[in-house]
């Protein structure tokens, strides 16, 4: 279905060409679109009437009627203020203007829930193939899918403003999984790189941030050539989503062939990362360190371990900075100083995270 303001927006321009006041009414007679002030949220008597009739327009009370169909029945009317043959001529253009639209639209809609079924793996090979050529999606052309998480008012359409970001992309498709998530997949030239594809994406989210001054997540899926393989470039994006939302929450775009050792943490079970953290931390838990233990060790591992440069930006004196390392010596064994242990160290952090987001998901 078309949207009102797209409804709204049509007549608009074309009465700026022709002069003449119109209104788009639908079936059950409410005013949805209007240039006549007058008219605003007016409800339209006898026009459920015009629709079972079999007259294509009708002139009633200085105003022109005319049907607009989809599939052979009425879906909206046009309205047209004036009884001259100007008047039926412009109500004629708009009817078919709409219709147009509407035969446009429903082949979006079409493409929109072929894609998304593809994308949930809900067709089988062979009807894969055969409504991509009755669509006219081509399929071995070079794509890849873009996951966009995004919390904003859910009356914003955000599917519209992906679509916007650059309207002259005719093959690529935009398609909503909820209110807060949008699906892209995009077509990309030969000679596009992976830095040009997070390119794109910050564009995006620097587009998003803009229209809705909220903040846009995004994860990007591998390269697929194959119609059959975009379920796949989804899944690694939905995958590369969460791994993002656990490791790394300051990042706003997240690449699935750059998720280093969360990649691998993510796929480990429960009860071995429960078994590793008890037998790492002899039965504490990350809970049992407090914040500024936390901070500490984040920020030394930042600086590579580097003692004289962790103390200078955390603004403590070096012998502080030894004393809290010592004290997380006491307590765990490790001696963050030495690469081994603070590799062990490393990997609880990113598997206790790991273990809280799970346990968060379950409840």
């Amino acid at each position: 279905m078309i949207s009102n303001q797209i409804l709204q927006s049509t007549i608009d321009g074309l009465k700026n060409i022709t002069r003449k006041e119109l209104s788009v009414i639908e079936k059950e007679g409410k005013v949805i679109a209007t240039t006549e002030d007058s008219m605003i949220g007016k409800q339209v008597d006898d026009i459920e009437n015009f629709i079972q009739s079999p007259a294509e327009s009708q002139l009633v009370l200085g105003y022109q009627y005319f049907k607009v169909y989809d599939n052979s029945l009425p879906e909206y009317v046009v309205q047209v203020k004036g009884e001259d043959e100007e008047g039926y001529r412009i109500g004629k253009i708009t009817a078919f203007q709409i219709q147009s639209l509407l035969i446009a639209y429903k082949e979006r809609y079409d493409k929109d829930n072929f894609v998304k079924n593809l994308l949930l793996d809900n067709l089988l090979l062979v009807d894969i193939y055969s409504r991509a050529k009755k669509l006219h999606i081509e399929n071995n052309v070079k794509r890849i899918v873009y996951l966009i998480e995004i919390n904003i008012d859910k009356d914003m359409n955000i599917v519209e403003i992906v679509r916007n970001v650059f309207p002259s992309k005719t093959k690529d498709f935009v398609t909503a999984v909820d209110e807060h998530c949008i699906i892209l997949v995009k077509e990309l030239h030969e000679k596009e790189t992976m830095e040009d594809v997070e390119k794109f994406a910050k564009q995006i989210a620097d587009t998003i941030n803009n229209e809705t001054n909220s903040k846009a997540f995004i994860s990007i899926g591998t390269s697929v050539t194959d119609l059959k393989d975009v379920s796949r470039s989804y899944k690694e994006a939905k995958m590369a989503l969460e791994v993002g939302r656990i490791f790394d929450v300051e990042k706003i775009i997240v690449n699935y062939e750059q998720l280093g050792i969360g990649r691998l943490i993510y796929q480990l079970p429960l009860p071995l990362c429960r078994m590793f953290i008890k037998e790492v931390l002899h039965g504490l838990t990350i809970d049992d360190f407090d914040e500024e233990t936390l901070a500490t060790v984040g920020k030394f591992f930042e600086n590579n371990l580097n003692v004289s440069e962790t103390s200078r930006q955390l603004y403590i004196h070096r012998n502080t900075l030894v004393y809290r390392l010592d004290k997380l010596q006491k307590m765990t064994g490790l001696d963050l100083r030495n690469f081994d242990d603070a590799i062990i160290f490393k990997i609880t952090l990113m598997v206790s995270k790991y273990m809280l987001y799970m346990e968060k998901m379950t409840y």
